[in-house]
C-alpha cells in the first residue's frame, strides 16, 4: 500500500512537469512574443493560451518564471528532462499494473538497508532504553478554589456571578430596562451549560464569569451566540445526570449530560430544529414522569421512559397542539406529586390521575391554582 501510493503520488508530480515541460517547448521559438505579451498586455494568461494553445497550468508556469529565466530555456535542456521524466512516468506505471514488478521493487528495498544499516557504523543503536517518568495528572480546578456562587443572566444578556447560593434573585440590581432571566447556583470549579434558543450547548467555566457588583459582561463574549439566538437555560450538568431538552413545537428527548459540554466557543448541536422551531427547555431528567403544558393550558403527564433517550436529534411529539407550542415541562416523581410555584408558596398535585396519559395526547385543563403563566416556576 505504501509502494503504492508512493508510486501514484510521484507519477502525479511527473504528469504535472511533462505538462509544464510541454509548454515551455510550444514557446521556445517565440520567446520574444511572449515576454512582448507578458509585457505589454494586461491580461496576459488568457491571450497566452489562445496564441499558444497552451492549458492553465502551462500559461501559469509560464507567466511565474521571471523574464530572465524565460531568456535561458534551452531546448536541449527541456527536451533531456522531458524524456526522463518520460522513461520514469513508463516504469511507474508498469510498476502500478504488476504486483509481481511491486514485490521486487520491495524485497529490493529491503536488502539496500539491510545493507545500508546492518552491521555497520549506520546500525548503532544512538540511544539508550530507560524507564519513562511517571506521568502526573492534574486536573485543571485543582487550582481553583472551591467556593458557593450563583451564576446570574439578564434578560438583555449581562451575565456574571456572586458569592454564596441565592433562593432567588429580589435584591439583585441590574441596568435600567433590564431584569433578572436565569438563575444558576453553583460552585467555582463547575462548567455550566448555555443551551440556546438555536439548539446548541456552550460551555462556560463558571471560574472565568465576572464578579463583584459591576454589570458582567455581554454573554455573547463567553458564547457564540448570534444576534438572532438567545439562552433558553442555564444548567450545571452533573456527572451521570441526565437532562430533558425541548424545542418550541413540543418535541423532545432525554439527553446525557456529557452531550451537554462543548470545548469551543461555538458550541455543539444537540437539539436539531426546523425552520421557525426554537430551542425552549433543558431541564434535569430526576424523576419517572414527564409534566407538559402547552401554549394553550393544557396538562399532560405521561412515563418518562417513552422518551427516547440520545446525543442529538430532533426528538419526539411531547404534546399534541392544534394551536401553538410548548410552554414548559419538567420531570418529576408521580409518588411525591407534582410541584409549581404559585408567588411565594410552593403547590403539589398529588392525585393527577385526570393528566395522566401517553405521550404525544393533548391534556387537559391544569388544576386550580395553576400559574397563569402556564409555568412551573
Amino acid at each position: 500500500e505504501v509502494l503504492i501510493r508512493r508510486s501514484r503520488h510521484r507519477l502525479a508530480a511527473i504528469e504535472r512537469r511533462l505538462e509544464v515541460l510541454q509548454g515551455y517547448l510550444s514557446v521556445y521559438l517565440n520567446l520574444d512574443e511572449v515576454i512582448r505579451i507578458i509585457r505589454n498586455e494586461d491580461e496576459p494568461k488568457p491571450r497566452l493560451i489562445k496564441r499558444f494553445t497552451l492549458t492553465e497550468v502551462q500559461a501559469e508556469a509560464i507567466l511565474n518564471m521571471r523574464l530572465r529565466s524565460l531568456r535561458k530555456l534551452e531546448e536541449i535542456e527541456i527536451r533531456r528532462e522531458h524524456k526522463s521524466l518520460a522513461k520514469e512516468r513508463k516504469e511507474i506505471q508498469a510498476l502500478l499494473k504488476d504486483e509481481a514488478l511491486r514485490w521486487d521493487r520491495i524485497v529490493g528495498e529491503l536488502e539496500e538497508i539491510r545493507t545500508k544499516f546492518g552491521g555497520g557504523p549506520l546500525g548503532a543503536r544512538r540511544t539508550e532504553i530507560g524507564a519513562p517518568p511517571q506521568a502526573v495528572e492534574i486536573e485543571p480546578h485543582a487550582f481553583i478554589e472551591r467556593e458557593p456562587i450563583t451564576v446570574i443572566l439578564s434578560e438583555k444578556g449581562w451575565i456574571r456571578a456572586t458569592r454564596g447560593h441565592l433562593e432567588d434573585g429580589a435584591d439583585l440590581k441590574f441596568k435600567e430596562g433590564d431584569r433578572l432571566k436565569l438563575l444558576a447556583p453553583c460552585y467555582t470549579t463547575d462548567r455550566l451549560c448555555l443551551f440556546g434558543t438555536n439548539g446548541r450547548a456552550y460551555t462556560v467555566k463558571a471560574a472565568d464569569l465576572p464578579r463583584g457588583r459591576g454589570d458582567g459582561q455581554p454573554v455573547r463574549l463567553v458564547a457564540e451566540l448570534t444576534n438572532e439566538d438567545d439562552v433558553a437555560a442555564l444548567v450545571v450538568p452533573n456527572e451521570g445526570g441526565k437532562y430533558l431538552v425541548a424545542s418550541s413545537s413540543g418535541r423532545g428527548f432525554v439527553v446525557p449530560a456529557t452531550e451537554l459540554t462543548a470545548e469551543r466557543r461555538s458550541g455543539k448541536q444537540v437539539l436539531n430544529l426546523k425552520p421557525g422551531e426554537e430551542a425552549a427547555l433543558c431541564v434535569p431528567a430526576e424523576g419517572d414522569h414527564v409534566a407538559v403544558v402547552g401554549e394553550n393550558r393544557r396538562l399532560l403527564v405521561f412515563p418518562l421512559d417513552q422518551l427516547p433517550e440520545m446525543p442529538r436529534g430532533a426528538g419526539v411529539i411531547l404534546q399534541k397542539y392544534k394551536e401553538g407550542g410548548l410552554r414548559d415541562a419538567k420531570v418529576f416523581r408521580l409518588t411525591e406529586g407534582l410541584t409549581w410555584r404559585l408567588g411565594e408558596k410552593i403547590r403539589t398535585e398529588a392525585n393527577l390521575r385526570d393528566w395522566l396519559g401517553e405521550r404525544a395526547q393533548a391534556g387537559r385543563l391544569p388544576p386550580n391554582g395553576f400559574p397563569k403563566s402556564g409555568r412551573f416556576g
